[in-house]
């Protein structure tokens, strides 16, 4: 008869998304994810698989839960130019926030393991085509709404800031001064002007 597990997956899939966005793919061994998860070997094979497996399905964990919340203000119905500002403000308090220096999991993510691993790159990829949509979406509706020219390249625009969006939080593990940080965003938010 088997076993019932006696865990919430859901609870301890965010422990191991949580560890390996602290240590990253390679830096997480077994042993770290059955401590942090609080599970034994036998039931995170049963469970999830290998390491890889719930490597990729905590990619998607965080696509689910931090990323959508992340985003969810610029994929509001009336979400525009303020949306866009807001996000990157609010970005830059997350950041401050951040004293373990984390970084985004996806960014890490990209850095460690996509340039030898295709399966991962393409999770990543679709990661950052959801926030490149969501960015283009909120730049539509500014521009319907007259708050930035017509002229502007919106595609092009929806990818400059989420290319942005990663380097403050590449440049943010060596440097999270706010001063210096908001006036990188200041500087990439003129381009709305």
């Amino acid at each position: 008869m088997a076993r019932h597990k006696e865990f919430n997956r859901g609870e301890v899939l965010a422990k191991a998304m949580e560890t390996f966005w602290r240590y990253g793919y390679e830096g997480t061994s077994v042993q770290d994810l059955t401590q942090s998860m609080g599970i034994n070997r036998g039931s995170l094979y049963d469970t999830f698989g290998d390491k890889r497996s719930l490597f990729l399905e905590a990619i998607a964990h965080y696509d689910q839960t931090i990323v959508r919340s992340a985003i969810a203000r610029l994929e509001a119905p009336d979400a525009s130019k303020q949306a866009i500002i807001d996000h990157f403000k609010s970005l830059v308090d997350r950041i401050v926030a951040d004293t373990e220096r984390r970084g985004c999991f996806v960014t890490n993510t990209a850095v460690e393991l996509c340039p030898h691993d295709p399966d991962t790159a393409q999770r990543v990829a679709n990661n950052l085509q959801r926030i490149e949509q969501a960015f283009y979406k909120a730049l539509l509706r500014a521009q319907e709404k007259g708050e930035i020219s017509a002229e502007k390249n919106l595609p092009a625009l929806a990818r400059y800031f989420t290319c942005n969006l990663q380097g403050l939080r590449v440049i943010s593990k060596v440097n999270s001064d706010p001063q210096a940080l908001e006036e990188i965003v200041q500087i990439l938010l003129s381009v709305l002007d």
